[in-house]
């Protein structure tokens, strides 16, 4: 099965409990350390809230920077967070006034930098207001995708044109190119974090969610490949966690954060959610799983990580993807919480969504071409036993 890098990347309601444990939390943390200052460049999308309540529930305190656009009153009630509106793209006015009253910053989170020259404009404003830069980026800034077992040493993948800033077709380029501009704003002071598929509570894209939403259905599901491929990705709070854990030991350097600490497959990660699922609705029909080779899902033209996402064969220049190294994060204090609880709190999460955002997932096979594909299946085996 074929893979381009542009399928494989282009492709929070756990905010609010934490949210509303996080003044109890201050009170209890505030004490086992200094209280630090850090700003948001984002913070009200997937991986921002996390973010601002693993930082909240070590006392710190906290200022967002964003268009005040992506659910502007999430931290109204009861949260000590302070914002700071305007657009990271062309517009830092209250940012630049802030700095200049002599607003002061321990740490700067960069949840929302995708495009070079707008990182190299905010990172260049915070240099002299901020200690320490922590940059999000991604493993898709590797460019070899087939070796396996790769560390930060990776060589990175490059755009022709660095002023080109179509972030659908050089994602992975630009995001390099946004490390570096991080880095030569704050040298000796920035931590790149490059994680790689982002899942849990409040993820927009349903990818990691198709999984554990399927098999609260039961019945028969289409699971793909042999269930030995491996996979990886990181819970978004496990992410925040390592970020706030950064901020406090002003780490600085490049890593990759992604899980879980040992090789996890296919057949764990969909047995974690079928056994999720199950917990949370006993009642619900059996389970089978029919695993279907991956040259028939291509032949039926059925996409890894699209159709079937979190999924990638684990063959030719797709071999290494999910084989990344993170032993130096670990070594930093980097933790994953176990498969099932993801599993259990995205599904505790996704069914808490609206009944019209339940019926419309924007990833994943629907049932019925689900159905089509193992009827297509089961018809080819019948053939070859005849």
């Amino acid at each position: 099965m074929t893979l381009t890098r542009r399928h494989l990347i282009a492709s929070a309601a756990a905010a609010g409990a934490a949210g509303a444990l996080a003044p109890l939390l201050r009170a209890q943390q505030a004490a086992s350390g200094p209280v630090r200052r850090v700003l948001v460049l984002g913070g009200t999308g997937f991986l921002g809230p996390h973010v601002v309540d693993a930082c909240e529930a070590r006392g710190w305190k906290l200022t967002l920077f964003n268009r005040g656009k992506t659910r502007p009153h999430l931290f109204d009630a009861d949260r000590d967070v302070e914002t700071l509106l305007g657009d990271r793209d062309g517009d830092l006015v209250s940012l630049a006034e802030a700095i200049a009253k002599g607003a002061r910053w321990d740490a700067v989170v960069d949840t929302s930098g995708y495009v070079p020259r707008i990182v190299k404009d905010s990172a260049t404003l915070l240099a002299p207001a901020a200690g320490q830069y922590v940059f999000i980026s991604t493993v898709s800034v590797y460019a070899d995708t087939a070796t396996e077992n790769q560390d930060e040493s990776g060589s990175l993948l490059t755009v022709e044109d660095p002023t080109n800033e179509d972030v659908m077709a050089n994602y992975g380029a630009l995001k390099a190119l946004c490390e570096t501009a991080a880095e030569s704003a704050c040298p000796g002071r920035t931590a790149n974090l490059r994680p790689g598929l982002i899942v849990g509570p409040g993820d927009p894209s349903d990818r990691y969610t198709y999984w554990p939403s399927r098999l609260q259905r039961g019945g028969e599901v289409l699971a793909p490949g042999s269930g030995d491929d491996p996979v990886q990705y990181i819970d978004v709070r496990d992410l925040a966690d390592f970020v706030a854990r950064s901020i406090e030991g002003k780490v600085v350097g490049t890593f990759n954060v992604n899980g879980p600490a040992s090789r996890h497959v296919m057949r764990e990660f969909v047995t974690a959610c079928d056994t999720a699922a199950a917990g949370l609705l006993p009642d619900r029909p059996a389970t089978t799983l029919t695993w279907v080779p991956t040259a028939f899902l291509a032949e039926q033209q059925v996409a890894a990580w699209q159709d079937l996402p979190v999924w990638i064969p684990y063959e030719g220049d797709s071999k290494g993807f999910h084989t990344m190294r993170s032993d130096k994060a670990i070594a930093k204090g980097l933790t994953f919480r176990p498969a099932l609880e993801t599993a259990r709190d995205t599904l505790v999460w996704w069914r808490e969504q609206p009944p019209e955002r339940q019926a419309k997932p924007r990833t994943g096979l629907t049932p019925e071409r689900e159905a089509e594909v193992l009827a297509a299946w089961h018809a080819a085996e019948k053939k070859q036993e005849g």
